[in-house]
């Protein structure tokens, strides 16, 4: 037996490893969906309405299939199979049939030699449309003689949350009602993908997806085929934040290639791209909060609105979140919260990241800095006495088992130093001569000078699922194997998880060097020969695909152990101390038996699924242990604003954010700073102009997103609690700074300004007054009687409860 000592196995979990995709990607050499090739492929393209509402009263095609290098032109009759498809249920058509319910839905899709042919057969295709009164106001789509976006009503889900006494009476009491608008998930990356049939009669598809084996699940029904005749690869993707866990051009471009023989190549303009998949839920929200003088929340009123668009996708799931978290990290012994996600002939919404949670928090903190301020309490004070820790309940009953360090986010926020100011600024104003204009509100479209600046500073506090919920059996699957290489063990692990730029694949490979300690370790290209991993969504796959990996690596593992004993047994050469893994070597009591590949003359492969533990549905009242873990952040931000102008600028933001154990520590770094950057564009300029249900400005020219210029410092520090029972006690890090950023940023302005600002995302016109702000419409609420603010009847669903409504 060796003493000599081992080295440590590097690049394992902990540490801050280089991407492994980080340098093709830098270099140019990755590749994305839209660079896929293949001999002889053709070019698809798709034929959308332009109108919100209106019946299909026929289509000729025949002026496209007479144009010189069209080879097939397809309509909802040709569909080989099931004629919808949809991520909850299939609610939503592969292409119109005999109706459109949003500007922008597939009529109509054709394959051509190149890409601008067959744009140019497109607009010889001629649909006759008659027109129908269409509903794109999700208030009006309640009412009982809203046009009917569906046959079965307008409402797709009503959420009802009962806890304690609702009717339980406080000292203090704040109302207000907010409002968030339409966010798109603006991945740099459009939709694309490849389709190429197959000689048994199938098809491949190599698509930039976050779930390749639900998308299986919807596309192949709808072909016609049998699943395994459906093949799906993962394509370079170019970012997701949700865009990608709905079909688009899955199922037309698998139709294309299974028509004309040829592979099928489609990718979406950035236009269509806008029209191509799902965007964030605008919401309205009604809140009520009530405390005790000295500051601990009693009651707590919500109403929240959201518009799901024409169909489904996951807004049902989307509700459930937003209700269940809309009284913030905090405890609070009464509540009553009702979510209602309606159907509307708006575009479709679904998931973006934060799922719910970012509308919510934007109005409870809003509410809880009215609170202080009610209460002549300092803001930061309010929230450290009214938060979550473990042990606490939530409004939907669910005792939080695992870790919530809310109270030590908070203190770490605020703990962080603020940024120092330039000494040219006054509380009315400030006289910024000398000022690098860049550095000014606006940059160099700033003309005034800065000579009335006003800086605010704002703190915000917020939560998340981890993982899926709602009694939801998540579950991931992945194969390892470790062989002999000819220059030392190698390992293989095998995922069909999606790396959608959020840097998974690159965490698997840490944790099988942890496991197994071997530093040469090679991932493969996630398809479908391995077991579904689930969504690249909901923070989770850390956890899930984290964990499946560590539990085949520890099979792996233990399949060795079980060798080097045998070996030893034989040798009359007894192992004194335990097995462990390190550097390359099989070791005992810490010192080498031998190199791995000693015993690997048969490689080790293993395959396991790894489950969270079970959550519950909501029951009628919204009880239930809904959430498999819970994981909290906290934001300061400090920002300038131009009072003659109406422009912002955001100085700094500070985060604490509770990441259980950090894997990658700079990974986690920069996934807070791109989360933070999301929300600052709602705060700030995203918004989806809908005009009668048409998208307005469906460009990065019109549609603005925040560029390096307009992204303050962020200085960032990991609350480090494992929570128990999962993969090294690590949670999903991608959504907190998403949820909490929008409200800090928004809390600030509203302290430099004085003003409401109960609206996102602000416009210079609400910064300086021009512009009155959104009001509810309803009566204020009784003061009497504590409860939610009566507004319009056709918002109040009766006893819907936690039901999911939608056709049978």
């Amino acid at each position: 037996m060796s003493v000599r000592t081992i080295s440590r196995t590097r690049g394992g979990v902990g540490e801050s490893v280089h991407r492994i995709d980080g340098v093709p990607k830098v270099k140019g050499q990755f590749l994305f969906g839209s660079d896929l090739w293949a001999e002889d492929m053709l070019w698809g393209h798709t034929v959308r309405s332009s109108h919100p509402h209106a019946l299909i009263r026929s289509t000729n095609i025949a002026g496209a299939l007479a144009y010189p290098g069209v080879h097939a032109v397809l309509l909802a009759a040709d569909v080989p199979g099931r004629r919808t498809y949809g991520l909850e249920f299939a609610d939503q058509p592969v292409l119109a049939e005999d109706r459109v319910r949003y500007a922008g839905e597939p009529v109509a899709i054709l394959a051509a030699i190149d890409l601008e042919t067959a744009r140019r057969a497109a607009e010889r295709i001629v649909v006759e449309y008659e027109v129908l009164p269409a509903v794109t106001d999700m208030e009006e789509a309640l009412r009982p003689e809203a046009p009917r976006v569906h046959d079965f009503g307008n409402v797709l889900r009503h959420v009802r949350i009962e806890h304690g006494n609702p009717h339980t009476s406080a000292e203090v009491w704040v109302d207000g009602y907010y409002e968030t608008g339409m966010q798109d998930q603006a991945p740099l990356g459009p939709e694309a993908g490849l389709a190429v049939p197959a000689a048994d009669g199938g098809v491949d598809l190599y698509v930039a997806t976050q779930w390749l084996h639900v998308d299986r699940e919807q596309i192949a029904p709808c072909l016609g085929l049998p699943q395994e005749k459906v093949r799906l690869s993962l394509a370079g993707v170019g970012g997701a934040f949700g865009a990608r866990e709905d079909v688009s051009m899955h199922i037309h471009a698998c139709m294309l290639a299974l028509r004309t023989g040829k592979p099928v190549k489609m990718v979406y303009s950035r236009e269509e791209s806008f029209f191509g998949h799902v965007h964030r839920h605008p919401s309205r929200i009604w809140m009520r909060h009530g405390a005790t003088r000295d500051g601990k929340l009693v009651n707590v009123h919500a109403r929240v609105l959201i518009d799901g668009g024409a169909y489904a996708s996951s807004s049902s799931a989307v509700i459930g979140n937003a209700s269940t978290f809309a009284a913030g990290p905090y405890e609070v012994p009464n509540t009553l919260i009702e979510g209602t996600a309606v159907y509307t002939h708006n575009p479709p919404c679904g998931a973006m990241r934060g799922f719910g949670a970012v509308q919510v928090c934007f109005a409870y903190e809003a509410q809880m800095d009215k609170l202080a301020k009610a209460l002549g309490m300092d803001p930061v004070a309010l929230r450290l006495r009214n938060a979550l820790a473990t042990g606490s309940v939530l409004p939907t009953g669910q005792v939080i088992r695992g870790s919530a360090p809310v109270r030590e986010v908070i203190q770490r926020c605020a703990g962080i130093p603020l940024p120092l100011d330039d000494g040219r600024r006054t509380p009315g104003g400030s006289q910024a001569t000398g000022r690098d204009p860049l550095s000014l509100p606006g940059g160099a479209g700033n003309v005034s000078r800065g000579e009335n600046l006003r800086r605010g500073v704002g703190f915000a506090v917020g939560y998340k699922n981890i993982a899926y919920s709602e009694g939801f059996d998540d579950s991931a699957e992945a194969r390892v194997r470790l062989f002999a290489g000819p220059a030392g063990p190698v390992v293989e692990v095998h995922s069909a998880a999606a790396e959608v730029g959020q840097g998974v694949h690159t965490i698997l490979v840490q944790i099988a060097r942890t496991e197994l300690g071997v530093e040469h370790v090679v991932l493969y290209p996630p398809d479908m020969s391995v077991g579904s991993a689930g969504s690249s969504s909901a923070s989770r796959q850390t956890m899930m695909s984290g964990g499946a990996v560590q539990l085949a690596c520890q099979e792996v593992r233990d399949e060795l152990f079980r060798r080097v004993r045998a070996r030893a047994e034989a040798a009359e050469r007894p192992i004194r101390g335990d097995l462990t893994l390190e550097g390359g070597h099989v070791l005992a009591g810490g010192v080498s038996v031998g190199p791995i590949e000693q015993f690997l003359d048969e490689p080790i492969e293993h395959t396991r699924v790894y489950h969270h533990r079970r959550t519950q549905p909501l029951d009628a009242k919204g009880q239930g242990d809904a959430h498999v873990a819970l994981a909290f952040a906290a934001q300061r931000a400090v920002v300038e604003v131009d009072m003659d102008l109406g422009l912002a600028r955001v100085v700094q933001i500070a985060t604490a954010q509770d990441v259980g154990r950090a894997i990658n520590p700079q990974s986690v770094m920069g996934q807070i700073e791109g989360g933070t950057a999301q929300g600052l564009g709602l705060a700030l300029m995203e918004e989806i102009q809908l005009v009668d249900g048409r998208i307005r400005n469906a460009s990065f020219t019109d549609y603005l997103i925040p560029t390096i210029l307009d992204m303050p410092p962020v200085v960032s520090e990991l609350v480090e609690e494992p929570e128990p029972g999962v993969p090294f006690g690590a949670k999903g890090v991608g959504e907190p700074s998403t949820v909490v950023s929008t409200a800090a940023i928004v809390a600030a302005l509203r302290d430099a300004t004085g003003r409401a600002l109960n609206r996102v995302p602000v416009r210079p016109e609400d910064l300086i007054g021009l512009s009155p702000s959104v009001s509810s419409p309803g009566p204020p609420p009784s003061p009497e009687v504590p409860g939610p603010r009566p507004i319009p009847h056709y918002l109040g669903l009766g006893a819907g409860q936690a039901e999911l409504l939608r056709p049978e």
